[in-house]
């Protein structure tokens, strides 16, 4: 009878064994697969962090790229702009120049000032034409209505010259049509007024008389006019002056003629 018992007893034992084998079994293979969604989604995560990551890589080379093809694109934009303003601005330049009726003999040129001094007793000019377009030193620079100065020096595209507004700088001027000539300078006081000097006591100048350019110097045309006069005066108790208002303010300029004298070289030949 023990015996039976101890046989029912290993049995159970038995069974119970394989009832749990059996169970562990089945969560072993549930972790199993539940490991393998874990590991499989984040595998998953790896590999689109991973895809987004070269397409963002990608995606910032060619927007650069795009950039570059953009700038390029700009560059060649802004130059054309460029291009046609300059056009327009030299249009501009010759239509003053046709209606100027300038005189004949001289060969003009439109330019723009680039820079200009006006602080001190010899004040300058820069141009943006040179060499070239033709531009020579000696040259005169003009407006329809007035004197700038000349051309002293000359580059490829820039022309430096001497403002009126310099004590080096003298102009051959008359007063009136058929009056008298005699040198006309800046005053070293402004930028709209000058002076006519060496005038004899007794003549007597009228108030808002035209002065104009007298055609005897080889450097500036003949008949620009330059201004107005304003009033007579005596200075060191001998010499005549007369004060003459500018047509235009030299500190304000934009735009200028060059006006070059072809046979400028045959005149001074001459006059050795």
């Amino acid at each position: 009878m023990a015996k039976g018992r101890t046989v029912w007893a290993g049995i159970a034992t038995a069974a119970v064994f394989i009832l749990l084998e059996i169970a562990a079994l089945s969560l072993l293979h549930s972790s199993s697969a539940l490991q393998n969604v874990w590991l499989n989604r984040i595998s998953h995560n790896v590999m689109a962090f991973n895809w987004g990551g070269v397409q963002k890589v990608k995606g910032y080379f060619g927007l650069r790229e795009q950039n570059d093809i953009l700038a390029g694109r700009n560059y060649e934009l802004f130059k054309e702009l460029q291009h046609y303003k300059e056009l327009e601005r030299s249009m501009r330049a010759m239509a003053r120049l046709d209606s100027a009726n300038l005189p004949p003999h001289f060969n003009y040129i439109p330019a723009e000032i680039t820079a200009m001094g006006t602080n001190s007793r010899h004040n300058y000019i820069i141009i943006d034409k040179g060499g070239e377009d033709g531009i020579k030193t000696g040259s005169a620079i003009i407006t329809p209505n007035g004197v700038v100065g000349m051309v002293y020096a000359v580059d490829k595209r820039y022309s430096y010259g001497l403002s009126l507004m310099n004590e080096h700088v003298g102009v051959s001027a008359r007063i009136g049509r058929e009056g008298l000539v005699v040198p006309l300078q800046w005053d070293g006081k402004g930028s709209d007024h000058v002076i006519l000097r060496d005038i004899p006591l007794h003549l007597d100048i009228p108030v808002g008389d035209t002065v104009w350019t007298s055609g005897s110097s080889k450097v500036y045309p003949p008949d620009i006019p330059i201004g107005t006069t304003e009033g007579f005066r005596v200075a060191d108790g001998a010499v005549g002056i007369v004060d003459v208002r500018l047509f235009v303010d030299l500190s304000s300029l934009r735009y200028v003629i060059v006006a070059e004298n072809p046979d400028r070289e045959t005149i001074e030949e001459l006059s050795r």
